[in-house]
């Protein structure tokens, strides 16, 4: 008798994504917010059922949803038999809980979501290991009233020590020695870059960090500099992990070129403190290239973004802006009288070998800088770097 063919199927929970408008929401356009919160999903790999798009006047600090709207996520997770919602915005331990209780399913918030991609990009040791803290410590986060059972003590009757430690006590007690046992070895992993550095320093090799917000191209652009084959995907947060590459400009180098961490808007504390080992290397630079995706009509935000995580890791270093993506923009001209703005620059794309040339004609001259005059603003229209790509100041 022929065996019978046996099928397994994956069950797939239905799942609801929340979209909010919140007030602290500085975008001006909030449909790409919107795109950028379903890019996150996409690129996390969640299938999803349903969606809700809302505007939210005021924060209800129980609930983060005011009584009327959560009338109305309540109806719709009922009709629609949902399990999962997903929201788009960052929500406290108790809200996570609050709506998970009345909604009758299992809460995800932004910073879950980014957690999760995080792990999946993760390549390296030191990547992994960062993105383990970040891990253990939202976790910790989530064990505040946990319940009555994590309060329930356990301890050996007829002992003269008091009472014994409850339930949440103890996995807090775990999850912060995980946590001190991978912070050695980061330090461990930061000794190997501190003596790295050094070397560097010591050699006076010049040395440029490519930041900027996240899927803005920065991976793409230090593959075409350096012809390297750094994983460079159409996604957010392709790269976690530091890459070094040695820099060649018309057969002469130039020193070297790092990629590093997208930036992203409401990106958690935590998580920019888990990537400080990371981040570390944008302080040592002599050069940080902000790479901007000028198709994005959220362009100015993303720069302004950039900017906060920087001046809250107290980074100050000598910039230039790399308008990316030029070539998917319907009218260049239009842009130029805002570009003038962000000084120095220059406007790039990677759809061909010409169109990174702005970026190596500055990059050609970038460690010849010092044996120039320093530039005043009144005789900076003779400068010869006055073409968008100035060293010094671009006023005329």
């Amino acid at each position: 008798m022929a065996k019978q063919a046996v099928y397994l199927t994956t069950y797939l929970p239905k799942v609801l994504l929340v979209g909010v408008d919140a007030p602290y929401n500085r975008t001006k356009d909030i449909s790409t917010y919107y795109n950028e919160f379903l890019n996150l999903i996409k690129t996390n790999g969640v299938t999803y059922h349903e969606t809700y798009f809302t505007k939210l006047r005021e924060i209800s600090t129980p609930y983060f949803f005011t009584k009327g709207k959560l009338e109305e996520l309540k109806k719709l997770c009922d009709e629609k038999e949902i399990e999962e919602v997903i929201f788009s915005e960052a929500l406290t331990a108790q809200q996570e809980r609050n709506l998970s209780d009345l909604l009758n399913v299992t809460v995800f918030d932004r910073t879950k979501l980014i957690l999760e991609i995080f792990e999946k990009s993760a390549h390296t040791t030191e990547g992994k290991t960062q993105v383990a803290v970040a891990m253990l410590q939202y976790k910790k986060s989530r064990l505040a009233g946990k319940g009555i059972h994590m309060s329930q003590q356990r301890g050996v009757v007829g002992l003269r020590a008091g009472f014994g430690e409850t339930a949440k006590e103890r996995e807090t007690r775990d999850i912060d020695t995980q946590i001190l046992k991978l912070k050695k070895k980061l330090k461990k992993i930061q000794d190997v870059h501190t003596t790295q550095r050094k070397n560097r320093l010591i050699n006076k090799i010049p040395h440029a960090c490519l930041v900027g917000y996240t899927n803005a191209g920065k991976s793409t652009i230090l593959n075409a500099l350096t012809k390297s084959s750094v994983d460079a995907q159409d996604k957010l947060f392709a790269t976690l992990d530091t890459t070094t590459r040695e820099l060649y400009i018309e057969g002469e180098k130039k020193g070297l070129i790092s990629d590093s961490v997208g930036f992203i808007q409401n990106l958690p504390h935590h998580l920019i403190e888990a990537f400080k080992s990371t981040l570390e290397e944008l302080k040592y630079a002599n050069l940080l290239l902000q790479v901007v995706d000028i198709s994005n009509p959220n362009w100015e935000s993303h720069i302004r973004i950039v900017h906060e995580i920087l001046n809250s890791l107290e980074i100050e270093k000598e910039m230039i802006y790399i308008f990316n993506k030029i070539d998917k923009v319907h009218d260049p001209e239009a842009l130029k009288e805002k570009l003038k703005k962000y000084q120095p620059y220059v406007v790039t794309h990677t759809k061909d070998k010409e169109g990174l040339q702005p970026l190596k004609t500055f990059l050609h001259s970038w460690n010849n800088k010092k044996e120039e005059p320093t530039c005043e603003k009144n005789i900076c229209s003779h400068c010869p770097h006055r073409n968008n790509a100035c060293f010094f100041n671009d006023e005329k």
